[in-house]
């Protein structure tokens, strides 16, 4: 496809300003005074001026079309408002699941560099989850399936269906991300920044290409990871704020 028919598939910028003010359940973006709607046709309202401010910002952000691709706090949203009331006990098991076989939890065999980084970077985080979650995880080496403890699995259901719709559906976005569940905790809670996160999640990658070099569709992928990774950190931020 052409750039150009790419360009008829987007809509045309409509408003000349996009801002944020308080509403009745929090901040509406707005543009021209008035609120975008889901695809299930809901105002876009965020739960704290923080998020309302960076998912104007995207908009605000686009020039003569609306390139979706490049909003991607706006879909989060969009999903945090449309689909996570109405499925919340479905993504809290979909976030159990990425716990039941979390990415940390599965570690080099060799070479022996590679193991000890793993331990210490990735041992750290797991103590973490545990000293602040009661989260107990049990690593393997190698890559034979290893069944979690089904209280840890308890706790992080539970854990999840606590959350607001817009911190499950970031919860659920990261751990997606990541493949990791206590990446995506960690992550929310501040104890690691998105990028940082994903530079654990591509360990063995990175170590990888420190010995060998990296070609340009790995970096090409790492680069696209980490905008969506960066995003999370600042979606999680504004949640906190």
């Amino acid at each position: 496809m052409s750039d150009k028919s790419e360009l008829l598939l987007k809509p045309k910028r409509f408003y000349k300003a996009a801002a944020t003010a308080p509403v009745a359940g929090g901040f509406a973006v707005q543009l021209d005074g008035r609120a975008p709607k889901s695809p299930a046709k809901n105002p876009l309202v965020a739960p704290t001026r923080a998020l309302a401010d960076l998912i104007a910002a995207e908009w605000e952000a686009q020039a003569d079309y609306i390139d979706t691709s490049l909003m991607p706090a706006t879909r989060l949203a969009f999903t945090a408002i449309d689909r996570i009331a109405e499925t919340r006990a479905e993504v809290s098991r979909e976030i159990t699941a990425y716990a039941a076989s979390d990415h940390l939890c599965y570690r080099a065999e060799h070479p022996a560099a590679l193991v000890e980084r793993q331990e210490r970077a990735w041992g750290a985080i797991l103590d973490w989850a545990k000293a602040e979650h009661g989260l107990t995880f049990m690593p393997v080496a190698g890559i034979i399936h290893q069944p979690q403890p089904p209280a840890t699995l308890a706790s992080v259901e539970a854990l999840a269906l606590t959350l607001d719709d817009f911190a499950l559906a970031g919860l659920a976005f990261a751990a997606g991300l990541y493949g990791s569940t206590v990446l995506a905790l960690a992550v929310r809670a501040g104890r690691l920044t998105g990028r940082a996160a994903l530079d654990l999640a591509r360990l063995e990658e990175v170590f990888q290409a420190e010995q060998w070099g990296q070609d340009e569709e790995a970096a090409a992928r790492a680069e696209a990871l980490s905008v969506e990774a960066e995003m999370i950190d600042r979606w999680f931020a504004a949640l906190r704020a």
